[in-house]
């Protein structure tokens, strides 16, 4: 039996919920570093132990994203969207009322699984009720909606912070996620259930796609996203030995993300008109030549450029989060969206240290001509995506 068509109120239900969870889920993980000197301030933490707690939220995000696809494939993805908003929403109340370290560990554990929910299912949500280039374009206007996410909740956090307590604070904003998940749940549209494709096409895909094509879209979101962090890590650096003072390197990474937000939003598009391959060497290329032109320029002139490299660095992402669909059958879709965040997002996390290691070596902007040099290995990937993106399309 084929699954129905949804219908543009289900496209529009759709979108609210996804979009809305994105922009909750990415500013409650961005909340983390308005909190982190007001927790140093209250526990008596030192710099490492700061990180653990960024690692235990970002870690357990991570961990669960493939686990909450499965249970998503036997309860159904809006109870389980639901639930997940829940936690992160409760694991932030339960940090407003912690009395130690251990306490606010357990909080954050929870938050993370509850945000570990939201990638995955809410990808898949719009990838089910967008289909063609119009789920390229949904996706890359939902992975735009995280970004306004991260702006605007760490800001309203801020604002709350003038007038209440920082525990009053958590509690607030814990609640209001609270509120959010009986919202998700009453407004996402009860899709029918993606049927497996049929044989011959199953077989088809697989030659074409399920083979090779994923896992090489995978090794290019993997290399995209190490490149993203190891720039964002190196780029204080970068910008104090022109001379810059602490608050125009916040300045700085102000610009790299209202850029990257722009980039996300634009090349849903671009990727949907140009395609895959062409979208990422544009991407790329442009990503490689703004990081060795930002080296040798005055701290003027490194600040103008800094939203063009924001642009590029960000976009490849909505370009290679809208390819999942085309490259999984449907019914896999959340599994695969769960697996290619896993994947870029520990790609993420594990960069820093490793160009760190080597920047201790030869020197920070050195290290950045590495990454550069890195980011272009997307190049010959993609090339050999083609083929598996072109049989994907063919059926």
């Amino acid at each position: 039996m084929l699954a129905s068509v949804p219908s543009k109120h289900d496209e529009r239900r759709a979108a609210g919920v996804a979009f809305g969870a994105h922009a909750l889920h990415d500013g409650y993980t961005d909340l983390i570093y308005v909190m982190l000197p007001l927790w140093q301030a209250e526990f008596g933490l030192g710099y490492a132990a700061l990180g653990l707690l960024k690692t235990v939220f970002s870690g357990t995000l991570a961990a669960f994203q493939v686990p909450s696809t499965l249970i998503a494939e036997r309860f159904g993805l809006p109870i389980v969207l639901a639930i997940g908003t829940a936690l992160a929403g409760f694991g932030y109340c339960i940090a407003g009322v912690s009395v130690g370290v251990p306490i606010l560990v357990f909080a954050l554990l929870v938050s993370g699984l509850g945000a570990s929910t939201q990638h995955p299912l809410a990808s898949a949500l719009i990838a089910r009720a967008f289909t063609g280039a119009r789920s390229r374009t949904a996706l890359g206007t939902y992975n735009f909606a995280g970004d306004i996410g991260k702006m605007t909740v760490p800001a309203l956090a801020s604002l709350l912070l003038m007038v209440l307590s920082w525990r009053q604070t958590m509690m607030l904003l814990g609640s209001a996620g609270l509120l959010a998940a009986v919202a998700l749940f009453i407004f996402a549209p009860r899709l029918a259930p993606v049927p497996p494709s049929p044989k011959h096409v199953s077989e088809n895909a697989g030659r074409g796609a399920g083979h090779f094509g994923f896992p090489l879209l995978l090794a290019v979101g993997i290399i995209d996203s190490a490149t993203r962090m190891a720039f964002l890590t190196f780029l204080p650096f970068v910008l104090t030995a022109k001379g810059a003072s602490v608050p125009a390197v916040g300045f700085a990474l102000t610009l790299v993300f209202a850029g990257g937000a722009a980039g996300k939003l634009v090349f849903g598009f671009i990727g949907a008109r140009l395609g895959t391959v062409a979208a990422v060497w544009l991407t790329e290329i442009m990503t490689a030549a703004g990081i060795v032109a930002l080296l040798p320029l005055p701290l003027y002139g490194a600040m103008a450029l800094l939203p063009l490299i924001g642009v590029a660095l960000n976009g490849t992402s909505s370009v290679l989060y809208g390819s999942v669909p085309d490259l999984v059958e449907p019914s896999r879709h959340s599994r695969a969206f769960g697996i290619f965040y896993t994947g870029t997002i520990g790609g993420g996390a594990v960069s820093p240290p490793l160009y760190g290691m080597l920047g201790d070596a030869i020197g920070v902007s050195y290290v950045l001509l590495v990454v550069a040099c890195v980011v272009l290995l997307t190049l010959p990937l993609t090339l050999a995506l083609r083929p598996a993106l072109v049989a994907a399309r063919a059926t």
